[in-house]
């Protein structure tokens, strides 16, 4: 059995929170309206402040180590959230959902991808707990998908979805689905592929489901009000894939270092301290570079048009 913190009262106090936050979303978002900045970002803090809060209760009542398991795992969560609603803001935009019907697909979809997150936390937990070969399998499956988002970045190739190709949306459509339901499955369907990258990567940060599990469902809560903060901002983040890419082959070789590690004491681990200071500051030089070049490329358009006038 792999350890873990949590005991069967914190299980149950912990899924009983995410189920009322899930409830208070569906009260807010029961009035179709459109969100204003201010809203997106008040919400946005709350949910940021919850798992923020959270961590100082794990760092007090577990130590240092597991507080800093729980916020790398979380700011690893939250970097690729973000990546996520890239392609949300694809797939809202190719089905035309009205900008007051938005939110309300977001958090059908996200909601699913709590459950979905849940399936898979359980699985890879009972895989690890029976084949120690899984640390090598997950190392693996992220360091592919981190060299693929590279490959991507440096070919300049976008995102972007095409709804039409999905088997989810032809069967919808085949059965009688409602548009509205069609989007919500296209958004819960395009969760499976984030899973395969989020989940694993979490385990490469903490081996516990519990520390898991909160991580996953603290990022997924706060993305409906994120979304409407960071939907002008995204399009402004033109190295996040680079960045996202260096994270994952990261943690995929910490992986693959831990599985190494069980069976030659002498090769080094990677220590969670260290993580945590080598995640952040990828994020934070992907962050300016993207402002810099931004603003190099907005400079650029502007002199571009006043040379033509």
């Amino acid at each position: 059995m792999l350890n873990t913190i949590a005991t069967p009262g914190l299980w149950a106090l912990t899924i009983g929170a995410v189920v009322v936050l899930i409830a208070l979303d569906f009260v807010l978002t029961r009035k179709e309206h459109e969100v204003s900045m201010k809203e997106a970002i008040g919400w946005s803090l709350f949910y940021i402040a919850i798992p923020v809060a959270f961590g100082v209760w794990v760092w007090n009542a577990h130590g240092s180590e597991i507080g800093f398991q729980y916020y790398t795992g979380y700011i690893v969560e939250k970097s690729l959230s973000v990546d996520n609603l890239f392609v949300f803001m694809l797939l809202l935009a190719a089905f035309a959902v009205p900008r007051a019907q938005q939110q309300k697909v977001l958090l059908f979809g996200i909601v699913g991808a709590i459950v979905l997150r849940g399936v898979f936390i359980a699985l890879g937990a009972a895989a690890l707990s029976q084949w120690d070969i899984v640390f090598l399998v997950f190392g693996a499956i992220l360091v592919v998908t981190g060299l693929k988002l590279l490959r991507d970045a440096i070919r300049g190739e976008e995102e972007s979805v095409d709804p039409e190709s999905m088997w989810a949306v032809k069967l919808g459509r085949k059965i009688g689905l409602t548009p509205f339901a069609i989007v919500v499955v296209a958004v819960f369907m395009t969760d499976i592929v984030f899973a395969i990258d989020s989940v694993p990567a979490v385990y490469g940060i903490t081996g516990d489901p519990y520390l898991v599990f909160a991580t996953n469902a603290f990022a997924l809560l706060g993305l409906r009000a994120l979304y409407f903060v960071l939907e002008g901002a995204l399009s402004k983040l033109v190295h996040l894939s680079y960045g996202l890419a260096a994270i994952l082959v990261f943690i995929g070789v910490k992986l693959g270092l831990h599985w190494a590690h069980d069976r030659w004491h002498e090769l080094p681990t990677v220590s969670t301290e260290l993580s945590l200071g080598v995640i952040v500051g990828i994020l934070a030089i992907t962050v300016t570079t993207s402002l810099i070049a931004s603003r190099g490329e907005s400079a650029e358009t502007e002199r571009e048009l006043n040379s033509k006038h």
